[in-house]
């Protein structure tokens, strides 16, 4: 089969942490040609979707990871999937890709689904499950954001639309700071941003579990560095061994058919104590943590169900 994986360019991808390599190498494995597509690789004529790849042989390998073998000119019938990989923000090229994406044919299984990834903000979505999250408060309203931080005294703030840690601030009763976050984040009232309560589990770092159709894959907990709040991995967080609770499974299920409905079938749910943080569609990671924490190859399940998906198409 030939496996397509729109993704950002080869340069910056971290070998030994990089999800998106690993999935690329299981699927080499298992004998299946792996194509790099990246942003601005898409173009439709007539109603035509071509896809402007690269074939490769990827490898972990810290000195050579992709090994290039030539530019190629996909068209529907030479594509059997497609994983979406892109970093965020969902800007106006990631929306463009998605709607590209939409051209073709539905024999294709595309992961996660354009629909899906339109829908599921992945600071947003989660916040429609009111008993799984924190008190959550999304807008640019000032007097309402304060309102809402003397409610909680000790918040996160962060984008709507940023990923590994970005711009991401806590802010507790007192802080000096708390007006110049607020108007940094929202650029003086012009960008809404998501502000939620900081759970008492905070300090003792966020859960990242993978799902793979709704069923748990997987899970490490990060950690933020000494001096740090962020316990994401690229914000110099550190990964150790966790295990699945039952209200993570709690969490899990309530979330599982609205995940299958929207055709997100490989996503990253973190957890903070009892409560769901977000819920990562574009490009989850920690899947290379998992397998050397537990011994596993957890990109070969990944791949088998992708693998299914073309058969049972």
């Amino acid at each position: 089969m030939n496996f397509v994986f729109l993704m950002d360019p080869l340069e910056t991808v971290i070998v030994d942490k990089d999800t998106s390599l690993l999935l690329m190498v299981g699927a080499h494995r298992r004998d299946h040609k792996v194509f790099f597509l990246p942003d601005g690789g898409m173009s439709l004529k007539n109603g035509r979707a071509t896809f402007h790849a690269t074939e490769l042989i990827p490898q972990l390998d810290e000195q050579n990871p992709f090994v290039e073998k030539k530019l190629v000119h996909l068209g529907p019938d030479e594509i059997d999937v497609v994983f979406v990989r892109s970093d965020p923000p969902f800007d106006d090229t990631y929306l463009t890709n998605t709607w590209l994406l939409d051209f073709l044919p539905k024999r294709i299984p595309i992961i996660n689904s354009p629909d899906g990834l339109r829908a599921a903000n992945e600071k947003i979505w989660a916040a429609q499950f009111t008993t799984l999250v924190p008190p959550t408060y999304v807008g640019r309203d000032k007097h309402a954001m304060l309102e809402f931080f003397d409610e909680q005294n000790d918040i996160v703030a962060k984008p709507t639309n940023a990923f590994g840690g970005q711009s991401v601030f806590r802010i507790k009763k007192g802080d000096s700071n708390v007006h110049v976050i607020l108007e940094t984040l929202t650029r003086h009232g012009t960008r809404d941003i998501i502000l939620q309560q900081c759970v008492k589990e905070f300090d003792q770092g966020d859960k990242r579990i993978l799902l793979l159709d709704g069923e748990p894959l997987g899970a490490v907990l990060r950690v933020h560095a000494p001096g740090d709040h962020r316990n994401n991995l690229f914000s110099g967080g550190n990964p150790e061994p966790t295990r699945v609770t039952q209200r993570d499974l709690e969490i899990i299920d309530t979330l599982k058919p609205a995940l299958r409905r929207s055709g997100l079938y490989f996503v990253g749910i973190d957890i903070i104590g009892r409560y769901l943080i977000e819920v990562n569609v574009t490009s989850p990671t920690c899947l290379q943590e998992m397998n050397r924490f537990y011994g596993v190859h957890l990109e070969e399940k990944v791949i088998a169900f992708a693998e299914n998906l073309v058969k049972s198409a």
